[in-house]
């Protein structure tokens, strides 16, 4: 399904080059953006809630997600505007992780908001994963293709920039098979992530 993604021709981009290449080509009348995030461990590092649940505050951690709400109310804004159509594909692997069960709550701010964002269930995909994982991309219509690239301990790097339209077809063709496939955002939560305890984070 992303086979071909894995042998395409790129150019890296630092972080700051790759934040300033999307908003350009984000900008510039794509018509959908679509994210898949595979990772079960990242690094958020000023983000205040990110920063209380790296600290062991799960409580406070949650309180302070709502800080966001005004950001990505613009960010919503700001898309419609441009009618682009954004859509995330969240991969989740179990037993999940202390950082998925996190960011799943910030993400449920973003479909309270209007995101359009499904779950996948890593177990469904094993046998597209015989080779490889599926990729971190993120798809901004048939202009660009990043694969967002991270260090060993899950702070970003930047991106590999893709432009071969066949490449980014593809992918998204690939992107739109598993979205179809993949939970509703609060049926997952619901059944997955509500029930478990607060996380305990290692130091």
């Amino acid at each position: 399904m992303f086979d071909s993604f894995y042998h395409g021709v790129s150019e890296y981009l630092n972080r700051p080059a790759y934040h300033e290449d999307f908003r350009r080509v984000h900008a510039s009348g794509i018509r959908n953006l679509n994210k898949l995030e595979r990772g079960q461990n990242f690094k958020e590092r000023g983000f205040a809630s990110w920063e209380a649940f790296a600290a062991g505050e799960w409580d406070r951690a949650l309180s302070l997600i709502e800080e966001k709400r005004e950001i990505y109310t613009q960010q919503f804004r700001d898309a419609a505007r441009l009618n682009v159509l954004e859509r995330r594909l969240r991969v989740i692997e179990f037993p999940v992780t202390p950082y998925v069960q996190w960011e799943m709550h910030v993400l449920r701010l973003r479909v309270e908001l209007g995101d359009h964002i499904k779950v996948l269930d890593a177990r469904d995909i094993l046998d597209i994963e015989r080779r490889n994982p599926v990729p971190e991309v993120v798809i901004l219509g048939d202009a660009a293709l990043y694969e967002v690239l991270y260090d060993d301990d899950g702070n970003a790097m930047g991106a590999n920039r893709f432009t071969d339209r066949a490449l980014i077809r593809e992918t998204s063709a690939g992107f739109d098979t598993l979205y179809a496939r993949a939970d509703a955002f609060h049926d997952f939560f619901d059944r997955e992530i509500a029930p478990l305890a607060p996380p305990t984070v290692a130091h």
